[in-house]
């Protein structure tokens, strides 16, 4: 087992500020913000970009993306966002549908993974069906119990957004496959902070977020295509995507041929030199650290808040279906203010997400923010 020290070093985290939010929102890495200033001087002169320019680092990306996440280099398009990508999804599968066709998710998942399957259901004559919270505790086993005959998509995630609730993909994956389903997924709440193996799940599309555990600027996300998905149409027709883009003197022949692999999926301005930049060094220090040493430091964190949240009568799923990243907490029942308020007016940030508060940490936390947060709560949750 690895634990990772706390890495706040490498972050702007006044001595102050205990945040537990990166479900909500990462703090920036100081590299990043670094390259995301150089790249802000990269405009003031233009003339020193050069054709090259407008591809490079996407190209970083691809390669940085596969080495740490898996599946190949050519699979991974640079998007705006966990909608856009999303999105690209649906409209890949969307001809594959037929009235009567199942999309299946899950209740109350976030609206970027629901609103374009409504979208497409309504276009196809498909049936929305959505999974109910499980009360056995396992979303694993609720969704596969939907997984039948009639289901051409399941739309999913690795872990519930509101709570952090583990969902295996890789048994759910199987069953798609035994029903010709198609498997789309949004890891935004999970890839970077704990073991996904895109080998082992083979989703057909993988979207995630970047300004969440990929620790990058907004602006910045990932979209995961597999082989067989390549040639479908993408969200837009930017010419930056074409074989002959990176020749600016031949740009009116227009080409009907895209580039390989999924870059026909990346959005129009994926060569933005003011965002890629601190994306890249994000990867970088992804990559450093290790996804499994992440997420054993975070698990180890999280064990001991969650310990003391039980003994203070806070009700925490088994541990058997929690993430290491991030978990779901509801208040005992005899508390009736609000938490949340209460610790930020002492520069403790949580969220709450649905009935349940939410604790999301990362590398930056040190042992002092732990113990302010759970002193902290020793005094409000009497």
């Amino acid at each position: 087992m690895t634990i990772l020290e706390s890495q706040r070093h490498l972050f702007d985290m006044p001595d102050e500020i205990a945040y537990f939010n990166c479900a909500y929102n990462s703090p920036l890495l100081n590299e990043s913000r670094k390259r995301l200033l150089s790249g802000v001087d990269t405009k003031r002169h233009p003339w020193q970009r050069v054709p090259e320019s407008f591809f490079d680092d996407a190209e970083t990306i691809r390669r940085l993306s596969s080495d740490i996440f898996g599946g190949d280099a050519d699979g991974y398009a640079v998007v705006p966002a966990a909608s856009y990508g999303l999105s690209t999804a649906a409209r890949a599968v969307e001809p594959h549908l037929k009235p009567g066709d199942r999309i299946v998710v899950i209740a109350e998942e976030f609206p970027s993974n629901v609103l374009p399957w409504r979208r497409t259901a309504h276009e196809t004559g498909a049936v929305l069906t959505t999974v109910p919270a499980p009360e056995h505790g396992s979303w694993t086993k609720a969704i596969l119990e939907k997984i039948e005959k009639g289901v051409r998509v399941v739309a999913v995630s690795p872990c519930h957004w509101t709570n952090g609730a583990f969902i295996d993909l890789v048994p759910i994956s199987r069953a798609c496959r035994e029903v010709n389903g198609i498997l789309v997924v949004d890891a935004t709440q999970a890839l970077a902070a704990m073991p996904l193996s895109i080998k082992e799940v083979k989703p057909d599309f993988l979207v995630v977020a970047g300004y969440k555990w990929l620790l990058g600027p907004y602006g910045f996300s990932l979209l995961y295509v597999s082989e067989p998905w390549r040639d479908a149409r993408p969200l837009e027709e930017t010419w930056l995507a074409r074989q002959n883009a990176g020749d600016f003197t031949a740009l009116v022949k227009y080409s009907d041929t895209y580039m390989p692999g999924a870059r026909r999926f990346d959005v129009g301005e994926k060569c933005t030199a003011t965002i890629l930049p601190g994306a890249i060094a994000a990867l970088e220090q992804i990559k450093a650290w290790g996804i499994p040493a992440i997420a054993e430091s975070l698990s180890a964190m999280n064990r001991r808040i969650g310990a003391h949240l039980e003994r203070l009568g806070f009700q925490l799923p088994d541990e058997s279906q929690r993430c290491p990243h991030m978990f779901g907490a509801l208040l005992p029942r005899t508390y009736t203010g609000n938490l949340v308020t209460e610790l930020k007016t002492r520069n403790i940030y949580i969220s709450q997400r649905g009935n349940a508060l939410r604790f999301a940490p990362h590398l930056h936390v040190n042992d002092h923010d732990v113990n302010r947060l759970l002193e902290t709560l020793e005094i409000l949750v009497k």
